[in-house]
């Protein structure tokens, strides 16, 4: 019997574990989508209309409108080195308005189901949030150009993972955000779900 003969049966094994492993996330991630859509459209969708969240992204959308790609990125590297110095000017305005405090509200509120969210601006910056993100600009993640991006009705569902920190199994959700008085889309929120807790 030769070593290739030897290895192939455990090679089969941990590729039908691999496929297996892979069929059972799909299967989970199928079973959580029809009740996260429903979140999204119903609850989320309802706190996301909040007045102090759309004066807050109409308002920053009235500057970062003419921001070019280089400003976007400075202003993401700021943040990016905001997040572990001592002053933290861009972070503590953010975290520091009504619209993140009414988010923080909303994620308190939700006794664990909510793990975070967070609202962009027409360009993918936050504009609030109820916890700290890793970066400022979600303009280029899925998270912005699936909802944002495909219009006023979109729903993006992304994968369910285990939070390191929490142990928990989320999935973020996100949906654009409107203005009710004009129609017009403005930005989009992200929300992190215990899928648990559905």
């Amino acid at each position: 019997m030769t070593i290739h003969s030897m290895l192939r049966p455990g090679l089969a094994a941990l590729t039908l574990a691999a496929l297996l492993s892979t069929s059972a996330a799909l299967q989970a991630q199928d079973e959580f989508t029809a009740p996260l859509t429903e979140l999204a459209k119903s609850e989320i969708a309802a706190f996301a209309a909040n007045p102090a969240l759309i004066e807050a992204i109409n308002a920053q959308n009235a500057m970062s409108g003419a921001y070019d790609q280089a400003k976007i990125d400075a202003l993401d590297t700021q943040w990016r080195a905001e997040v572990d110095a001592s002053a933290k000017p861009l972070i503590d305005a953010t975290m520091g308005n009504a619209a993140s405090a009414y988010l923080k509200s909303v994620q308190d509120e939700s006794l664990g189901k909510y793990t975070e969210i967070f609202a962009m601006d027409a360009k993918g910056l936050n504009v609030a949030q109820s916890t700290l993100t890793s970066d400022y600009w979600q303009g280029d993640e899925d998270k912005f150009t699936a909802s944002f991006g495909a219009g006023a009705d979109a729903v993006h569902i992304g994968e369910i993972e285990q939070d390191e920190s929490t142990q928990a199994f989320q999935s973020q959700v996100s949906v654009p955000i409107t203005d009710p008085a004009t129609g017009a889309l403005i930005g989009a929120i992200t929300v992190g779900v215990d899928v648990s807790m559905l």
